[in-house]
């Protein structure tokens, strides 16, 4: 375990990274939080006025400053307490129309007083913000972070007054060439604070980290480790899960580490048996809860084996659209309701796309049942040989692992989505995947991968970023972007590796009520008959082990106008982005149903 010490302070090397990232702290309801949640003011600064001068130098008396007059003669050009305001968490682009297709700067300001108990610290915690945010407190710098899907966090406990604190954030959601993504996606660019902001409080000395899981290869044994960050890192530290009757005892070394294993019998987390264990961590200042689960999850040739048992992964893909209402997911209301629909697809597993989603859905997949792929939004064409661009990449793999890895439900790590292969592309997400094997040997990697067509009638997954992976991913469009549904009647498919196989994407565009015959394009009929066609295709593939269809709703994206079909949403759901479900979630809710009774592989 010690691997992931020298991972991570490698990762926090790499020039450009930022310096959010290596504090994390984790599990962050577990801690003694108030919440910032709620109306927020704003100022909407396309021109960036607050942050540079007319020469576009930083300016030193910004937005940031929340400068008031201070007599008649004086100017002062922006006033956050007169100013419109925006719900966080919650992206500005439906929340007011003006805003909707807006790519820029808004700054966010919100107020707020704290009395700061004695030998006590606090942090100001942020679930996600799309995509570069600058912080300050009370006109000073905390720091920033770069990533639109990942929480980060800054201590504030010496800046802190008793009344009249005042938090601003610079949130700037500009599509970057060198970002990550870059800029060019197939889904909606939502800006703002999107998800939850607390304060947090914690003990001079208290445990930021942990990680508890079945030992790699056992089902029968506990490790795992504790992160103390303070002034007195070295100390005991109980880990105790009251139900199992385990009690564990360690003692950090200077640097605040501890490691431990332990022998353990426990009911194994499965989707027929969700089971969560509340584990406490406690020191002589600081006691942490967190509810986790325990299962093995490993490869045998093309086999995916959950707790020793082979197993078929039943999937859908998500968005994290919010249901109905539209906008970014954020809410766990949200994450019922879209677990809820994949359950009644007779799902046991969802791949939730292109980004890492907020913890309410992770957190949901493990009260559910839901198995969990991954991902990060290396995504299409970005910068291979721009070491920015990996350290951001890796950075949010980090950010995303040390949020997530305590949790039962995720199974796979997913590095990228459709790459085109080439030297440099094979070198940086290789690295990844080696960083996300160094930071949690517990789980699987996998990217989603595309596959080339030799001849007419074969499909073949060679990709050499597949020696690398665990389970390979493959998106394929046939009958969609690639002919006509029936051409998948004919394909064969063939692979390179003796590995399992997901195909991570399959599907084509239907607006719910819009029908016609099984070749009018946009119909329901069209879509539910691509389904059946590749449905009947993949129970040919041998090797195939699980399926995540495109996609569970529908969702924004700019690169969609076709009027009075598309109207900027990808229609590729199952459900419409109204909650309606189209004739194809019937098609695929029988074939689950048949795959439960017999998952023929």
């Amino acid at each position: 375990m010690r691997h992931w010490i020298w991972g991570l302070f490698l990762i926090c090397l790499i020039p450009g990274s930022p310096k959010a990232s290596e504090n994390l702290i984790i599990n962050i309801d577990g801690r003694q939080t108030t919440s910032l949640n709620g109306a927020w003011q704003i100022i909407i600064d396309p021109y960036e006025n607050g942050y540079f001068n007319y020469r576009w130098e930083p300016d030193p008396n910004g937005y940031f400053k929340n400068e008031k007059p201070k007599d008649k003669t004086d100017r002062v050009e922006y006033d956050f307490d007169a100013s419109e305001t925006l719900l966080v968490p919650g992206d500005w682009n439906t929340q007011k129309e003006k805003l909707f297709l807006y790519e820029g700067t808004i700054w966010y300001k919100k107020s707020f007083d704290f009395k700061l108990k004695p030998n006590r610290r606090v942090f100001v915690w942020f679930g996600a913000a799309n995509y570069h945010a600058i912080a300050y407190l009370n006109g000073q710098k905390l720091g920033e972070h770069l990533g639109g899907f990942t929480p980060f966090n800054f201590e504030i406990t010496r800046l802190l007054k008793e009344k009249d604190n005042f938090l601003v954030v610079k949130v700037d959601n500009k599509r970057q060439r060198d970002g990550v993504p870059t800029l060019n996606t197939d889904w909606f660019n939502y800006g703002g604070l999107t998800r939850q902001v607390y304060l947090a409080e914690a003990p001079q000395t208290f445990i930021r980290d942990y990680f508890i899981q079945l030992k790699p290869g056992s089902e029968q044994e506990i490790a795992g480790w504790v992160q103390l960050d303070g002034a007195k890192p070295s100390q005991p530290v109980k880990i105790e899960i009251p139900e199992a009757g385990i009690n564990i005892s360690v003692q950090t070394g200077e640097q605040g580490f501890a490691s431990f294993n332990r022998k353990a019998s426990l009911q194994l987390w499965s989707p027929d048996n969700p089971k969560l264990y509340q584990v406490v961590l406690q020191t002589e200042s600081d006691r942490v809860t967190d509810a986790i689960g325990f299962r093995s999850i490993a490869t045998r040739g093309h086999d995916i084996l959950l707790n020793g048992k082979p197993l078929f992964l039943r999937g859908i893909s998500i968005h994290e659209e919010a249901p109905v209402r539209g906008g970014r997911a954020f809410s766990r209301e949200d994450a019922r309701i879209l677990l809820g629909w994949a359950k009644e697809l007779g799902c046991n597993f969802v791949r939730l796309a292109h980004y890492p989603h907020n913890e309410n859905m992770i957190r949901m997949a493990d009260e559910m049942g839901m198995l969990v792929w991954s991902e990060i939004p290396v995504y299409w064409t970005i910068l291979w040989e721009n070491e920015q661009t990996y350290a951001n990449a890796a950075r949010q793999l980090t950010e995303n692992i040390t949020r997530d890895k305590n949790r039962a439900s995720i199974i796979l790590w997913s590095v990228a989505n459709e790459t085109p292969p080439g030297e440099p592309r094979l070198k940086f997400l290789k690295g990844l995947a080696k960083t996300a094997k160094a930071m949690d040997p517990t789980r699987l990697t996998t990217a989603a991968m595309e596959r080339h067509s030799p001849d007419a009638t074969t499909q073949m997954i060679d990709d050499p970023l597949g020696e690398f992976l665990d389970v390979l991913g493959c998106n394929e469009y046939i009958g969609w972007y690639d002919g006509l549904p029936a051409k998948a009647d004919t394909m064969t498919w063939k692979m390179k590796y003796a590995k399992p196989l997901i195909i991570s994407e399959f599907g084509g565009d239907a607006r719910y009520g819009l029908h016609g015959d099984e070749l009018t394009r946009w119909s329901e009929e069209y879509q539910a008959d691509l389904y059946e066609h590749t449905l009947r295709m993949l129970d040919k593939i041998p090797f195939l082990r699980g399926v995540t269809p495109w996609i569970l709703m529908d969702f924004r994206s700019p690169r969609r106008p076709l009027p009075g079909i598309q109207d900027f949403w990808n229609r590729k759901g199952l459900i419409s982005n109204r909650g309606e479900k189209k004739k194809a979630f019937q098609v695929l809710k029988k074939y689950y149903e048949g795959k439960q009774r017999n998952p023929r592989f």
